[in-house]
């Protein structure tokens, strides 16, 4: 029975393939996040696009609070990817700043629609990656 060895180039190119592999699917499912949240519905007639966040920010409290947890969500799976500490801070403002000023009533609604925390955090990423929205696309 012959035995099968690896050179430790090979299983190092399976390991580097599988943890890209992961990582793209895990970055796929923040962008799907990221677009529900910021992008996925549009007022008809304008180039203003919306998503959950604004419909969510117009219930008093509950709404941002829960938002603000997507937000939280999104940042903790940048960490796990290994995003770095500074620009870990740099998500938490932008969380902090669409749950601070969205909480504020109609004033907070108008800004949810031009402030969209969720797509700035998610290009913070992809830019630390150094990719593009179209790199995610499956082919």
């Amino acid at each position: 029975m012959a035995t099968r060895t690896w050179t430790s180039g090979t299983s190092e190119r399976v390991a580097d393939t599988a943890e890209q592999t992961e990582r793209l699917r895990r970055l796929r499912r923040l962008r799907g996040i990221t677009r529900l949240m910021d992008t996925a519905l549009h007022i008809p007639g304008t180039r203003i696009r919306f998503g959950a966040d604004s419909v969510l920010g117009l219930v008093p409290v509950v709404g941002d609070a829960s938002g603000a947890l997507v937000g939280l969500y999104i940042v903790n799976e940048a960490r796990r990817l290994g995003m770095p500490a500074g620009k870990l801070m740099q998500m938490l403002g932008n969380i902090a700043a669409d749950s601070v000023v969205g909480s504020v009533p109609l004033v907070g609604d108008v800004f949810d629609l031009f402030f969209k925390s969720h797509r700035r955090n998610m290009q913070l990423i992809l830019d630390h990656f150094e990719l593009e929205a179209d790199d995610l696309q499956k082919r």
